[in-house]
This record gives structure tokens, C-alpha cells and sequence, in this order.
């Protein structure tokens, strides 16, 4: 695992020590755009492509298979669906969307209530012992991401921040501790 060794045992002081409340510029005017995608309850093409550069642009050809027709009617279902496992489905269901790119697509239409699932976040609550499953933080399953919403909205209601807040902490953590490259366990 390319983490130096964290100086926490528990999750809780180590949100508390790098607690970090502030959006990059890039990512709120992301957010600030898709407002539109929440309000009309479904995604565009050009909402997905926005996703798919702030989360994974390597993906885009994938995403681009997409039809507009596909795009909207799954994400209309999964956005009024509520259940997390519906939404995790649904969206993954869509060309070039794996569970980190469901989770940004939640993250960047609701913020308070999501944030977004990757290798560093899992690597450090893998390191800490929050995670006792998937120790290099890839293909998640259902059960492995919602297991870190509840983690992430926990902390999010105890520290009365967002969800992403929480989660965009343990990244930057992550990248304070990280040694090497990310993906050489890979």
C-alpha cells in the first residue's frame, strides 16, 4: 500500500486534525452547473461529459456511447430513486461508469448527502482499519460503497459538515501520506 504511516489509529481525530471545508473553484463551478441536472431531476450528455472529466477522463470514449436517450432516462430513475442500491445499478449500468463515477455523479448533484469513492479514500480507511475488505480500492462492490457513505454522512452529522467534506478530507490526507504511485499495487 503506497501510504507512509499515519500517526491515527481511529478516524474520527484524524477528520478532526485535517478537517477541510473548502471547495476547489473548478469543482464548485461543476457542482454550481449541474444545479440545472438536480432541478430537472436527469443528466444530459454534456452533464455526463462534465462528470466524466472531473472524476476519470480517461473514460470519455466510454461515456461518449451513451445516448442522450440512455443517459436521461437512467439517470431520471436513479436520481428519483430512494434506494442507494437502485442508484449504484442504475447508473452503473451506463457506458464507462463504475462505481467511483456513480459516486461522482451523486457527489457533484448533492454534496451534503454524497461523496465520491476512489483508491485513496479506501487506501486510508483500509490503512486505519476502518475497511477490513479490498485493500488495494478497486471494483467496489455495493455493499464496500455504502459502507463508506455511512461512514462519510456519519462524520459528515457529527462534524455538521457535508458529505463531501468528509470524504475530500481522507483525500487530501491520503495525498499528505501517499509514498510512491498510487496504482503500483496494481
Amino acid at each position: 500500500m503506497p501510504l507512509k504511516d499515519i500517526p491515527f489509529k481511529k478516524l474520527e481525530p484524524l477528520i478532526r486534525r485535517y478537517l477541510n471545508t473548502e471547495e476547489e473553484e473548478k469543482v464548485k463551478v461543476t457542482i454550481k452547473e449541474l444545479k440545472v441536472a438536480k432541478i430537472r431531476g436527469s443528466l444530459t450528455k454534456a452533464d455526463l461529459i462534465k462528470v466524466c472529466y472531473f472524476k476519470s477522463p480517461r473514460t470519455i470514449n466510454q461515456i461518449k456511447k451513451n445516448s442522450d436517450y440512455k443517459i436521461s432516462t437512467v439517470t431520471k430513475k436513479a436520481l428519483a430513486s430512494r434506494s442507494e442500491r437502485i442508484k449504484l445499478e442504475l447508473l452503473t449500468s451506463l457506458h464507462g461508469v463504475s462505481v467511483p463515477m456513480a459516486s461522482a455523479i451523486l457527489m457533484l448533484t448533492n454534496p451534503k448527502r454524497y461523496g465520491v469513492i476512489d483508491i485513496r479514500v479506501w487506501e486510508l480507511l483500509y490503512k486505519i482499519g476502518t475497511m477490513k475488505t479490498n485493500p488495494k480500492g478497486v471494483n467496489f462492490s455495493f455493499k464496500e460503497w455504502y459502507r463508506f457513505l455511512v461512514i462519510i454522512r456519519y462524520f459528515a452529522e457529527k462534524f455538521n459538515v457535508k458529505a463531501r467534506d468528509i470524504e475530500r478530507t481522507l483525500f487530501l490526507v491520503h495525498k499528505d501520506y501517499q509514498k510512491g504511485k498510487l496504482y503500483q499495487n496494481l
